[in-house]
């Protein structure tokens, strides 16, 4: 089953977190994933959530997500994404049809 990952990141420099992007694509292809959503336009339709830049990424399955997630090699990155942005992150699974 599908897994997806959904950041909402609050970008605070950009040059940095370009970077960062294309570091880290690789690393996601590596792990079966996928970019669905990588910025672009958003609406708000209900609620009070202002999601930032939002990323969605795709992944064969749970398990590959945290694979990815986990890896000592996003890890690394993922300092060097903090250290120019904050994210909120969730994980979910997709439906079996």
């Amino acid at each position: 089953m599908a897994a997806y990952a959904i950041f909402d990141v609050d970008i605070r420099d950009m040059e940095q977190y370009q970077k960062y992007m294309k570091l880290v694509k690789p690393v996601i292809e590596a792990a079966g994933g996928r970019y669905l959503v990588r910025g672009g336009a958003f609406k708000v339709h209900e609620g009070d959530w202002l999601p930032r830049r939002l990323v969605l990424l795709e992944f064969p399955s749970m398990e590959a997500m945290e694979a990815f997630y986990q890896s000592p090699v996003y890890q690394s990155l993922r300092a060097i994404r903090e250290a120019c942005s904050s994210a909120r992150t969730v994980s979910v699974e997709g439906l079996l049809c």
